[in-house]
């Protein structure tokens, strides 16, 4: 491979960079601490783009280009200084995030065109972006983000429509089938949805569209040049047989990137059809009122001890379970459910490459591993609000986050912009507040079975290509991509094509059919932000602009212009808060948006236009949110009580990770310093929640076993339990500090399940179960070869065991007690004897084959053992340049450490 890349650099050969133009604004001073303490971290670091010369040093000596990895030591280090971080030292660990460059610090000072001015630093790299104008700013942070992430961002742009096999080779048939999946449109659909935006906002709107332009021909300035000098173009184009680089962009483009981002990171709902497998298995072994009743338990969609982030007694009602939930529900027949497929013909699986291309890695994101810890002025030593929050979007060289520090009208702000998604900052700070966001998932898709027709009035069958819809037979829609590819040095995947083909009706998108008491239906998926992806732009267009946020309230009132569904934080020098955005359709009384709805005209969202798909919206004052608590503490968690359906929110979630430190640090009165509330995220990072949360009823549950072995094993898992349950190296051998206990831990999660489970939901359910519940753990894999993702603790088992247990154990303690005893049948011998034989059978496991894992060929772990390279985060590279694997850490991707001191006026 080596080889070939250098053949493709001196084929590119050298050029020389433009001189900057002259009569730009004049860049702003630096801020230091004028208003706070600011800081921000995005490893590995900001740059992206490696030319021919730079590529040849990496090949020929390892040297990555500048700016490649100057913040991949700083996020990793961070795991050997908490707990016991200084106030001093965050500075060590996290770079200034202060408006402006230090007069000592500028690398480079360029004006791409006459109303704006760009200044990188030194220390690493960050464009700050000056406008003359809002277009001008626009522009330069086009052009900025073009210098740092061009290749990158056209991959999204193309993974976003599902062109990428066709852009980047076949190796990416199957993420393009996805893709299609979920969010295809027409060329039409693309123009459309930009079109309306003035009318749906606006001003806002009308800006929304201008700064997307501007922000286009920042990018297409870039593109030209590069055009004409080969040294400021991505390697990676002419290996893809590209020498003239990518395609000039369009607003559609930014449309492309959105909805990727949106249907990854802000949407919940949709695995109903797999609930009604789940229910039907449960009814088939329990009856059909007992088995109703273990369905609901093991949803899991409102339990009385899940953590949540806003504590109103009342809760946020939202997606509740209405008193029959099997009155509108759409069981099928069993047996006769059929996924409709999306590939036409062959199937895509044999497009696949024998290796991965150039993108390798890339495509696989967390579904949501944020997280968020503020403390209120009133719980913090200084009296003012701390904040220590960032997104964790995946490990990536380079980082799908972008820096940018941008001021000019309508801008005045600093932090992270995903590239390609337009101008705006969508986590970051303004002059004098910070915000962040985590996923929140609640449910905004439902999934309707129509019932078949046929236009001439004939029988329908499962064949039948027509629905019924508000008394109509209306005929399905097919919305179709065909791509091709060729093989290149980047991708030798043969020559091919495909077609992927979307079935659509007016009640959302076609995924199956089956027959409902012998009726042929069609099921369809129905969510609330399809057609329209851009909408949530108001809201990140108003967090950037001073003039409309302000302090706290005028934030939630930003907030809430967002679509997609998120949990967003806001600190400033006197406040912290907090609120839910998504748009929530209000369903009909009686439905229930937890399974597939039996489709009648009274049954659909409230309000609801099929020819917009717009609706009814829940209203902003029942969405979860607060305002100055002590303490805002989110990992994904639920919401609030009493809502919102997305995932299965359990009586373990990651979250306690950080309010159990939040509350060791204020017990007595205690108040907390910026670096103690870094420790509270930091300390939690390296935790195994399964040993924090569960296994210390899993072991008064186990007793002492009398085989001196298995003594001598659940002794080591005491003393881990004792010593927080880390699975870190602090000495830095390369060996976890507690590795066999952390051993022991993988080993038991694997047969731990079957022995709580099985006998009484028998083999059927229980393998269902299991496959749903796919345990979220630091080593999990994705897709194949996509692991490595390092957030982990959001699915799996132990929640469910853990309840369990304590039933058996303290039933009067437990809230919301499952319908069903699972360990032993309720029996505590029986249990007891069953988590034996599970430790037995896991003390036993070969570690050899434990952490067996066939995506660490070729990688770099360095000094890290097979039990810690498996855990170890991998900077998935899109490109040539590649970064080692560093240790395993549970943290954001992008964090901000933020302490506000003054304010404007307000």
């Amino acid at each position: 491979m080596r080889t070939g890349w250098l053949s493709v650099i001196v084929a590119a050969g050298l050029g020389v960079t433009a001189p900057a133009a002259a009569g730009a604004p004049v860049p702003g001073p630096y801020e230091g601490t004028a208003t706070g303490r600011f800081f921000g971290i995005v490893p590995p670091g900001e740059a992206g783009v490696a030319n021919v010369l730079q590529a040849g040093a990496f090949l020929v000596g390892g040297t990555r280009p500048p700016h490649f990895a100057d913040q991949r030591d700083l996020y990793t280090n961070l795991l050997y200084a908490t707990p016991g971080l200084a106030d001093a030292d965050i500075g060590s660990y996290f770079p200034d995030a202060s408006f402006g460059a230090r007069p000592d610090d500028v690398e480079r000072t360029y004006s791409p065109r006459g109303d704006v001015t760009i200044v990188r630093d030194k220390s690493f790299g960050v464009p700050h972006v000056y406008g003359g104008t809002r277009a001008g700013t626009a522009f330069g942070i086009g052009y900025a983000v073009a210098e740092d992430r061009l290749f990158f961002m056209d991959v999204l742009r193309h993974y976003g429509d599902a062109s990428l096999a066709s852009f980047a080779g076949g190796a990416n048939v199957e993420t393009d089938r996805k893709q299609w999946e979920i969010a295809p449109y027409t060329p039409q659909d693309l123009a459309r949805q930009v079109e309306q935006l003035p009318r749906l906002y606006g001003q806002a709107g009308r800006n929304l569209v201008d700064d997307a332009q501007a922000w286009c021909d920042g990018v297409n300035a870039y593109i030209s040049a590069a055009a004409l000098n080969p040294t400021l173009l991505p390697v990676e184009y002419p290996a893809l047989g590209r020498p003239l680089g990518p395609e000039p962009w369009k607003v559609s483009d930014v449309l492309n990137v959105a909805s990727l981002i949106g249907a990854q990171l802000g949407k919940g709902g949709g695995d109903e059809l797999e609930q009604v497998q789940l229910l039907m298995a449960d009814m088939a072994r329990f009856g059909a009122r007992r088995g109703l009743q273990v369905w609901q338990d093991l949803r899991s969609a409102d339990d009385p001890e899940a953590p949540v982030t806003a504590t109103a007694s009342k809760g946020f009602p939202y997606g509740q379970v209405p008193r029959r939930p099997l009155g509108g529900a759409a069981l099928p027949d069993p047996g006769t459910l059929k996924f409709v497929p999306t590939t036409v013909g062959a199937p895509a699986a044999r497009a696949r490459a024998s290796r991965p291309g150039i993108v390798r890695g890339l495509l696989q994101f967390p579904t949501s591993d944020s997280n968020a810890v503020l403390v209120s002025a009133r719980t913090s030593e200084t009296g003012r609000p701390l904040a220590v929050f960032g997104a964790q979007a995946g490990y990536f060289q380079p980082e799908i986050f972008w820096t940018v520090d941008a001021h000019g009208p309508g801008f005045d702000v600093r932090g992270a912009n995903i590239p390609g998604t337009g101008p705006y900052v969508e986590l970051g700070r303004g002059r004098d507040y910070a915000w962040s966001a985590t996923s929140a998932g609640q449910d905004i898709t439902d999934v309707y079975a129509l019932d078949l027709c046929n236009a001439d009035g004939s029988k329908a069958t499962l064949a039948s290509t027509a629905y019924r819809f508000r008394g109509r037979c209306e005929a399905m829609e097919a919305v179709d991509r065909r791509e091709s590819w060729t093989p290149s040095l980047a991708d030798p995947t043969p020559a091919g094509s495909v077609t992927f083909r979307k079935l659509r009706t007016k009640l959302g998108l076609v995924t199956a059919k089956a027959t409902i008491r012998g009726v042929p239906v069609v099921y369809t998926e129905l969510r609330s932000t399809y057609q329209h992806e851009l909408d949530s732009a108001p809201g990140f267009q108003a967090f950037n602009d001073p003039e409309i946020v302000h302090d706290v309230t005028s934030f939630q009132q930003a907030a809430a212009k967002v679509g997609y569904t998120f949990n967003w934080f806001y600190a400033d020098d006197k406040d912290i808060g907090y609120i839910n955005t998504g748009a929530n359709p209000i369903r009909a009384r009686g439905v229930d948006g937890l399974l597939p709805i039996r489709y009648a005209p009274g049954r659909e969202w409230r309000g609801f236009d099929p020819e917009t798909n717009l609706a009814t919206y829940q209203p902003v004052a029942q969405r979860p949110q607060a305002i100055n608590p002590d303490v805002l503490v989110s990992w994904n968690n639920k919401q609030g009580a009493h809502c919102c359906g997305g995932s299965e929110y359990t009586p373990i979630w990651r979250s306690t990770l950080l309010t159990d430190r939040l509350a060791a640090g204020t017990r007595g009165g205690g108040k907390l310093t910026l670096g103690e509330t870094v420790d509270v995220a930091g300390d939690a990072a390296t935790a195994d929640l399964r040993g924090d949360k569960m296994l210390p009823w899993v072991l008064e549950a186990l007793g002492t076993p009398a085989d001196p072995k298995l003594a001598a094993a659940a002794d080591t898992l005491r003393g881990w339990i004792a010593r927080g349950s880390h699975r870190l190296d602090r000495d830095r051998d390369g060996r976890y500090d507690d590795a066999d206990a952390a051993r022991l831990m993988d080993a038991w999660s694997e047969t731990l399940p079957r022995a709580v489970f099985r006998a009484t939901m028998g083999e059927r359910v229980f393998a269902a179960y299991d496959a749903h519940l796919s345990e979220d753990t630091p080593s999990s894999f994705h897709d194949d070869l996509h692991s490595h993702l390092g957030s982990a603790w959001e699915t799996g088992w132990y929640g469910y065991v853990q309840k369990d247990l304590r039933t058996l154990l303290a039933p009067k303690r437990v809230r919301g007690r499952y319908h069903a005893r699972f360990c032993g049948n309720g029996r505590l011998a029986a249990c007891r004897a069953a988590l034996t034989a599970s430790l037995a059978e896991a003390l036993a496991r070969d570690p050899a084959k434990l952490y067996a894992d066939p995506t660490l060929a070729g990688e770099d772990c360095g000094v890290m053992d097979a039990q810690a390279c498996f855990d170890a985060l991998r900077f998935r590279p899109l490109g040539l340049i590649e970064q080692p694997m560093v240790p395993w850490q549970n943290r954001p991707t992008q964090q901000q450490v933020v302490e506000v001191t003054g304010h404007r006026p307000r």
